[in-house]
């Protein structure tokens, strides 16, 4: 795995990181490649950008902002992506991401292929 393949799937987290942090629902559905499955626990899974849109633009609409991520880490899947691991925390809940697979996409941009993340309580 080269250092280019890394820097672009953090420049991916980091895009959607700053889209969730100014209320940009469809800037977050734009991280994800077409047809991506997120399964979001407790709340259900949503496929395809519409629908993942939907939820980022729902959880927004109720005050969640200000996600912040911890103890990240990126293991190498492929020779095009990585899986990203890590602790999460919003204003209003904070939990885990199980698994988040960044892959490089034929424009050059990585984007989520798969999405797995667990809210585990509120603040």
């Amino acid at each position: 795995m080269t250092q280019h393949v890394l820097d672009v799937c953090k420049a991916g987290i980091s895009a959607w990181q700053q889209a969730f942090n100014s209320q940009n629902a469809q800037g977050c559905a734009e991280q994800y490649a077409e047809g991506t499955v997120m399964v979001a626990k407790p709340f259900g899974t949503f496929e395809g950008r519409e629908q993942i849109q939907a939820f980022w633009q729902n959880l927004m609409d109720q005050g969640f902002n200000d996600v912040q991520y911890s103890e990240t880490e990126w293991q190498p899947e492929g020779e095009d992506g990585y899986i990203l691991t890590s602790k999460w925390t919003m204003n209003k809940a904070f939990g885990v991401v199980h698994k988040e697979h960044w892959k490089i996409q034929p424009d050059g941009k990585a984007r989520l292929v798969y999405d797995e993340f667990e809210a585990q309580g509120e603040r």
